[in-house]
This record gives structure tokens, sequence and C-alpha cells, in this order.
């Protein structure tokens, strides 16, 4: 550790794009983690000391002054728009007098899409991990989460000192299928039956959809996906997280990552839905991430935000599409449920054990539960 040099930067553009992604290119490649996904969060200011994100990204050189490990940092003055839930740990902290925020987070932003966190060589990755939990101890915060890891990750930030947590996430995976058909008829008849039915209500509707990619998505597709976007977040009586310039930054700098659904009715637009296209070890995968809709329509979000991007993706050698945080209902739309894994330290000893005895049984509670799912698929295609 004496011959590693720690820096923390501000913002991202602090660091050179092309150093930083040639880190992300030696852990999968992944455009959740390239320098101008990360910066879309800060340029347009969704990510702030403001709202509650102040940027502490940390980097590591080597005696040579080489870049070695660089991991998207923040200090949380808050708990939402992680999906791994801590309130209750708050709670408890405030109960007891003392302070839980501002706590280190090191995540992707407002997406829980499992990756690595610790950009680096594999030689490097032990070293990160305790350079990281070492800068979270001599802080003096409360604690350090990381969110989402890769199982390199985990197993190196659990050697270091942290907590391990696990999750339950809903995935599909290609099994061969070229065709939507396909695909329903390796699911059982009570399924299949079921996405017919529910695809023939919004037909029924007068609804039609369609998907658009890369430059193909217009300016006034993009306003009308935010107001989409924001009228869910009305509705729920929350502000959104993203500003307008998050999406405008993206439809800039990674069209090509973007994959955005369309419904409309007699060719006026009134649903949308969002999602990242990405590359990681040469596997194509699609995140699903945003919906929103002006007005309400029998099983349009089922349609908009799972058979309208399964269809695009049996045509598009997708192999996953990751269905975002929680969600059991994307069991009966052919998604199956898959462990995810975060990594805790916290500083206080007793808060630690007592966290950890509750992760214990929180993992056994996962395990049974996932335990007692039933697969959608027929019983050779399951097996």
């Amino acid at each position: 550790m004496s011959a590693v040099h720690v820096e923390v930067l501000d913002r991202m553009l602090s660091i050179d794009a092309k150093l930083w992604d040639a880190l992300v290119q030696q852990t999968g490649g992944s455009v959740l983690s390239s320098h101008a996904f990360l910066s879309a969060f800060e340029e347009s200011e969704s990510v702030s000391i403001e709202t509650g994100w102040q940027a502490k990204h940390l980097i590591l050189r080597d005696e040579m002054g080489e870049l070695i490990a660089a991991m998207p940092l923040y200090a949380k003055s808050h708990s939402y728009g992680e999906f791994v839930f801590d309130w209750a740990w708050a709670e408890a902290y405030e109960r007891h007098g003392l302070k839980y925020y501002p706590k280190w987070l090191c995540a992707i932003p407002f997406t829980p899409v499992p990756g690595a966190r610790m950009l680096c060589a594999p030689a490097h990755r032990t070293l990160a991990a305790q350079a990281l939990v070492q800068w979270a101890r001599q802080s003096k915060l409360s604690s350090l989460h990381v969110l989402y890891t890769s199982p390199a990750d985990q197993e190196a930030l659990c050697a270091a000192g942290c907590m391990p947590r696990t999750h339950t996430q809903f995935h599909w995976s290609n099994k061969g299928w070229q065709h939507f058909d396909d695909f329903l008829g390796s699911l059982t008849q009570s399924k299949r039956k079921k996405i017919r039915a529910e695809r023939r209500k919004v037909k029924d509707a007068g609804i039609t959809t369609r998907v658009l990619t890369g430059a193909a998505i217009a300016p006034s597709d993009w306003a009308f996906f935010y107001q989409c976007y924001a009228n869910t977040y009305a509705q729920r009586g929350n502000p959104p997280y993203l500003t307008p310039t998050f999406f405008s930054k993206i439809g800039q700098t990674l069209s090509s990552h973007c994959v955005l659904a369309l419904a409309y009715r007699d060719d006026q637009p009134l649903a949308a839905s969002l999602l990242w296209l990405d590359t990681v070890d040469g596997q194509r995968k699609l995140y699903g991430r945003y919906w929103g809709a002006l007005e309400h329509v029998d099983c349009l979000h089922f349609e908009l935000a799972y058979y309208t991007p399964l269809e695009w993706a049996l045509s598009n050698n997708i192999a996953v599409i990751e269905g975002g945080a929680q969600g059991a209902h994307k069991l009966a739309r052919g998604f199956e449920p898959v462990q995810t894994q975060s990594a805790h330290w916290l500083a206080h000893p007793g808060f630690a054990d007592a966290v950890e005895k509750f992760l214990e049984q929180e993992r056994a509670g996962v395990c049974q539960y996932l335990g007692a799912l039933k697969s959608p698929f027929r019983d050779e295609i399951g097996d």
C-alpha cells in the first residue's frame, strides 16, 4: 500500500476519458462504467452535492505514476436511487444519536446492474479493495457500500473486510430461440396463454409499437420519452431523479447504446420505455431501465417494457435482458431469478456486528425465496 498513490476526483472531467475507459476495458468493457456515462450524470446535475451525490472518485497510481485502478465513489446524504435498501440501518443509527449520513457509495448512480466497480486489471483488484476500505476507514464516515458487484470484486472486498449481501433480480437469457413464437413455445401452457392474452389486449386497444436505436432517435423522441418518464414519477408524487439534460447528453455521446420502444395510437405516441444496450466480455445485453405513459392502457407496460424489447432482442443477437431491481412479476414473462451481490463496511463495531447477523438471516431468506420460485419454462427447457 505504501507504494500506491491515492487520488480523489471531484468530477469525472478531471481525468482523461481514454485513461478511465482503458481501465473499463480491463473489466469487460461495460458502457455503464464508461467515462461518458458517468460524466453525463454530473454534467446534467442529476448527480451533484445539491442532489445528495458528492463525487469523490478514487483512483490509484503505482510508484511510476501510472493509473492502475479507478472506482466511481460518492459521498451520499441519503439512500435514494440505490435499489439496495439500508433505511433501517440509518434509522437505527439515528435512534442511538449517531450520524449515518454522509456515507460512502461505490456504484453506478441509479443503475441496478451488476458489474465491475473496481476498474483495474485482475492483478490489482486486491489492492484496489484494500485501498477503498482503508479510504472509508480513514474518512470517519459511517460506512461504505459497494453495490451490484461482480463476483471477483465481491470476493476481494469481503477479503478486505466488507460484509456480503445478496439480492434477487430477474434476467432473461436467450436459450437459442430465433423468434418470439419459439420463446413462447418454451414456456408452460399457462404462461404462454397469459402472454398472448396480454398482447392481444394491447392490440385490440389500437396500439402499435416500434423500436428506435442510435441516431434514429430524434430530439422529439427524447422529449416525448422524458415526458413519459417524468409523468411516472409525478404519479407517485416524486420528482424524477434524472434531468432532461442527462438523456440529451446520452443521446449525443452514447446513442449507439440506446434502445427506445415507443407505443402509438393513430400515429400519436402515448408511452415509451428506454433500455441500455451493452456488450460485456463480448456478450450483448439489454438493461431495462425506464418506462412511462401518458395514459393507462391495460397491459401496455408489459408490452412495451418486456414483449416488444424481447422481440427486438431476438432479432439483434441479444444474449441477456436484465430487468432491473426486484419484480417477481417478471417470472411470468420468461425472466428467471438471479442472485446479485453487494458489499458493506460499517465503522461502528456494534452496528457492524448487528448488521452482519441481519445479513446472515437475510441470505437464508433469499435462498429460501429462490427455492420456492417455479420456472416459467416447460420442464425440459427449465432443466
